[in-house]
């Protein structure tokens, strides 16, 4: 199946590792020409190398914070000025602290409801202008929270929530435009993220994070966790010309961990 991606420009935030990275070399893989993004400037550089060197789409990279509005701006600036237009956004961010309700501030919100939901407003409101051109595609990336809220993890289940709101009222809005807007929520990757839950999960259990690892497994009937690389073979399908009749849809991707319909 060809998924003419080839030429197609794509902004990944988030994609100096993790998910973010692992979307950004599928759409590499497919051809595309890609923009990575984060705050870790030298691992940023070393994706870049790293992604050019597989032969496929062109890679350019752009060190920014993406809690920052002027950041941002300049972000999709370059890349417009880099790849003459833009066709794709991934949208991505890392997770706010864990914690119960009980351990945040005002403060505290404030910084994850800018990291994890505002950013991906500001970012979708910069890249409009192309995709209206092109009848673009929008991923956002969340966490399966947004079926089952994760204990200990309130800012998250909160502000993931937002950007689900966000992607289905956007779905609506922008369909005239032949804009196709879909939100994905990883399960249990096998990122340095889920490894870090992980970790504070044992401390607070006092076990350790392979017994957590192991209780987790149990609750997945494919009885694994999943690899970034299939994770993103599912967000590069929703960006492909092989999805044109779906939008404002809500794709888990946990290996059947969450039960509800």
């Amino acid at each position: 199946m060809d998924l003419n991606l080839k030429g197609k420009v794509a902004l990944v935030m988030a994609s100096s590792q993790g998910l973010g990275k692992a979307v950004a070399t599928q759409l590499v893989e497919e051809g595309a020409n890609v923009m990575v993004t984060s705050i870790d400037g030298p691992n940023l550089k070393v994706v870049q190398e790293e992604l050019q060197a597989l032969g496929k789409g062109k890679v350019a990279q752009f060190e920014a914070d993406i809690t920052k509005a002027e950041d941002i701006r300049s972000l999709v600036q370059f890349t417009r000025d880099t790849f003459g237009k833009i066709d794709i956004l991934v949208n991505n961010t890392g997770g706010p602290p864990g914690g119960a309700f009980d351990n945040f501030q005002d403060e505290d919100w404030q910084k994850a409801f800018e990291l994890n939901l505002l950013s991906y407003i500001r970012v979708i409101r910069e890249v409009l202008p192309d995709l209206k051109q092109s009848g673009g595609r929008i991923v956002n990336m969340t966490s399966s929270s947004i079926k089952q809220p994760i204990p200990n993890l309130i800012l998250s289940n909160t502000f993931r929530m937002g950007v689900l709101g966000l992607s289905k009222s956007l779905a609506e809005e922008l369909a005239p435009f032949n804009i196709l807007v879909h939100t994905v929520a990883p399960g249990r990757i096998a990122t340095d993220r889920v490894a870090f839950l992980d970790g504070l999960k044992a401390k607070k259990l006092g076990i350790t994070p392979e017994e957590v690892a192991e209780q987790s497994r149990k609750t997945i009937p494919l009885g694994r966790y999943g690899e970034p690389e299939e994770f993103a073979k599912v967000v590069t399908f929703l960006v492909s010309d092989a999805c044109t009749y779906m939008t404002g849809s809500t794709v888990v991707i946990d290996g059947g961990m969450i039960r509800s319909v």
